[in-house]
């Protein structure tokens, strides 16, 4: 898969440019829309989602783009997700941590034609069983936007958590972008914006066995 990652500018100069970009899957960090009312878009006083839908249909691919949404003075960071010019839908960081923004509820897979999508919103990057979740549920590939990359230790967990769960994990951050696959490696990253990556997913299966006490079945 061809990908594009723009960890730098927003999405209406990106739009704005003459050349398709020929990726099959566009990701924005938090600098692509910045903050989106919901009452506004509704109102079509703005039109931040129009953008991302936009381009999915001028570039044939999947956009998913971070951004702040605001319902009503409530805030909370989420990623919108569109592909050949439709809306899939908008996810929610779920796992806030001391109150800095509100959380959003409902996890969910997007059905693409590059396969069935999950989206990971910033600082749920810390909590593991969200990756799981997404993986039991049958996802084969997670898109996470990120917001400022601090330390090394975003790029430990994203490759941490894609050697345990098999699955591959594409990042756009702040000023930075990386892919960690299944083996637990980063075969692909760059401070550069934009960037392009084409990537080959390799998926393995194994059959794991576990003992445990306890569950008796009751004779015959």
């Amino acid at each position: 898969m061809r990908v594009c990652f723009v960890s730098r500018g927003d999405l209406q100069s990106f739009r704005e440019r003459e050349e398709i970009s020929g990726a099959e899957l566009t990701i924005f960090g938090f600098n692509g829309m910045g903050e989106v009312s919901y009452e506004k878009e509704l109102k079509r006083e703005s039109s931040y989602f129009e953008g991302a839908t936009l381009l999915s249909k001028r570039d044939k691919n999947i956009v998913v783009c971070g951004c702040i949404t605001n319902i009503c003075g409530h805030k909370r960071k989420s990623a919108v997700v569109a592909e050949n010019g439709r809306l899939l839908g908008v996810s929610d960081m779920q796992c806030v941590m001391d109150n800095e923004i509100g959380c959003g509820g409902g996890m969910k897979l997007y059905d693409t034609k590059q396969g069935k999508m999950g989206v990971l919103v910033a600082d749920d990057l810390n909590f593991p069983e969200k990756i799981r979740s997404m993986v039991d549920c049958g996802c084969e590939f997670i898109v996470c936007p990120f917001g400022h990359i601090t330390n090394e230790l975003q790029t430990v967990l994203l490759r941490a958590y894609a050697y345990l769960f098999g699955i591959t994990i594409y990042l756009c951050g702040k000023g930075y972008c990386a892919i960690a696959d299944g083996k637990g490696t980063l075969p692909f990253y760059s401070p550069f914006s934009p960037v392009f990556a084409d990537f080959a997913e390799e998926k393995e299966y194994h059959l794991i066995e576990s003992r445990r006490r306890g569950f008796f079945r009751p004779s015959i």
